[in-house]
């Protein structure tokens, strides 16, 4: 197929493939056959279709719903509701006001006890108590033996009194006397020494005289 047209004497002619033709003209068609389709089904439907609306009049006319029936006696299987004697007391609600609080009590002042302090030896050196510190007891063998003798004790006492160690000075030449010496020691109790009014450890020798009679 050809076209031709003619502008100032000269003659142009537009040439269109023939297959491009065979597509335009399927396309054609189908368009067609869908449209008659689409306008046949909507042809025989009513579903556009708007139904005619209802006057003020018609909404008027609407009966209304009868109204429910009475129930017969004996239609249900609940039993009748009977009203209570009158003699019958009703439940009465009670309210019992609770207990009151127990009373706050002040709590007790506590007592603070001062430790008590202990006496002290008037000078630089502990002294042995009176009532705490026996004499020690004449070894039975060193009196048979007839053994006599001066034993002299250092003891070091401290800050609470109590010796913590006891040794020999000086030897009498008797060992049962000696040990009966530093055994004695070791029991006694004493007034410790001080220093500006502070008990301290002190040391303090102690001498003994052991004879026969």
């Amino acid at each position: 197929m050809s076209a031709s047209r003619s502008s100032s004497g000269k003659n142009i002619t537009f040439h269109l493939p023939r297959r491009s033709l065979k597509i335009a003209g399927i396309a054609f068609g189908v368009g067609v056959l869908l449209f008659l389709v689409v306008w046949l089904s909507n042809r025989n439907s009513d579903f556009y279709k708007a139904g005619p609306a209802q006057t003020p009049q018609q909404v008027a006319e609407v009966e209304p719903l009868p109204e429910p029936l009475a129930a017969a006696a004996g239609s249900s299987d609940m039993p009748d509701a009977k009203a209570p004697p009158a003699d019958e007391e009703k439940p009465q609600l009670v309210e019992t006001a609770p207990p009151p609080p127990p009373a706050p009590t002040a709590p007790a002042a506590p007592t603070t006890t001062a430790p008590a302090q202990s006496a002290m030896a008037p000078g630089d050196r502990p002294q042995p108590i009176a009532d705490q510190s026996p004499p020690p007891t004449y070894p039975p063998a060193a009196l048979r033996r007839g053994e006599t003798g001066s034993v002299v004790v250092r003891v070091d006492v401290d800050a609470t009194g109590v010796p913590m160690n006891v040794t020999l000075v000086q030897r009498s030449g008797s060992r049962d006397l000696d040990r009966a010496a530093t055994d004695a020691v070791r029991r006694w109790r004493f007034l410790p020494a001080q220093s500006n009014g502070v008990a301290v450890t002190g040391s303090i020798e102690v001498p003994f005289d052991f004879k026969a009679q």
